[in-house]
């Protein structure tokens, strides 16, 4: 039982990654239409980044807010320089978009910051949490972390002038356009919030993955999971997704024989398939339909 329990809390600390990048997936896709496959490799580059600030002399948490601060900025940025200009292109050249934007961010890391793997530092150290045996202090700072910015996002989209008319962005454009919401603004916001969730998954798990430029491949797979799981539609459905997903892996690993770290990845990447085959709209999700 108590093998249970701390797979079960070990995998809630992971899954509130997943549920970052599945939540910031989520977030681009309802914006454009489109999955973001650059999400990861941008994480990345917020990770260095925090890391760069640190070997400067900037402690952790001031160097954390000023990365979240640049990810903000950067997404926006990227938006209105390289998506802007795509919103009315194909399906095909959005994807190509994105191919170029995860191999540049992903080469452009490497350059900086070469490809040697490099320590990054945890606020919270890794002691146990509390006397506990079940879940050290790092995976507790995780889901606090976690918890508080899905916290601040439900406030945020849910009670503020901002918030609401990006939610009528997404949802209905051209009404929202139509009362006065500057709908392209609004997305260039949503991803400016995506890059900046995406950038807190970094920096929470590279304490545990070590700093590479390559660290975010495997955690972005398990963050489509995750939004896969949840429900495209539905950003709350993605955290509950990327949570699931968390714990599904880590029992999995724990109680089928031979399963393993080495088929982790390959049993993220099989439910994705066997949630698009039986419920396309994920468990959290709805069916649109749209008049024609």
């Amino acid at each position: 039982m108590e093998l249970l329990t701390n797979q079960i809390l070990a995998g809630i600390a992971t899954g509130s990654i997943y549920a970052c990048m599945a939540l910031s997936v989520v977030m681009i896709y309802q914006a454009i239409d489109h999955l973001n496959f650059a999400q990861g490799e941008m994480a990345t580059f917020s990770a260095f980044v925090a890391w760069q600030l640190m070997r400067w002399g900037i402690p952790y948490w001031p160097a954390f807010i000023l990365t979240v601060t640049i990810s903000f900025a950067a997404g926006v940025a990227i938006e209105r320089g390289l998506f802007r200009p795509l919103a009315n292109a194909s399906i095909l050249t959005n994807v190509a978009g994105f191919i170029a934007l995860f191999a540049i961010v992903n080469s452009v890391t490497g350059m900086t910051w070469d490809f040697t793997i490099k320590e990054f530092p945890s606020p919270f150290g890794s002691s146990q949490f509390l006397g506990s045996e079940l879940i050290n202090s790092h995976q507790a700072g995780m889901i606090g972390v976690t918890g508080l910015l899905l916290a601040f996002l439900y406030c945020f989209l849910g009670f503020t002038k901002v918030g609401l008319a990006m939610r009528a962005a997404v949802s209905t454009p051209e009404s929202a356009r139509l009362i006065g919401i500057n709908v392209g603004w609004m997305v260039a916001l949503g991803w400016g919030l995506a890059s900046s969730i995406g950038a807190v998954a970094g920096m929470l798990i590279a304490p545990v993955v070590f700093l590479e430029p390559n660290m975010m491949g495997g955690i972005l797979v398990y963050g489509f999971a995750g939004a896969v799981l949840g429900g495209l539609s539905s950003p709350a459905g993605a955290v509950l997704g990327g949570l699931l997903v968390g714990v599904f892996e880590n029992l999995i690993g724990t109680y089928v024989p031979g399963a393993g770290n080495e088929l982790k990845l390959p049993i993220a990447l099989a439910l994705i398939i066997l949630v698009l085959r039986f419920r396309p709209d994920g468990l959290f999700g709805r069916n649109v339909v749209e008049r024609v």
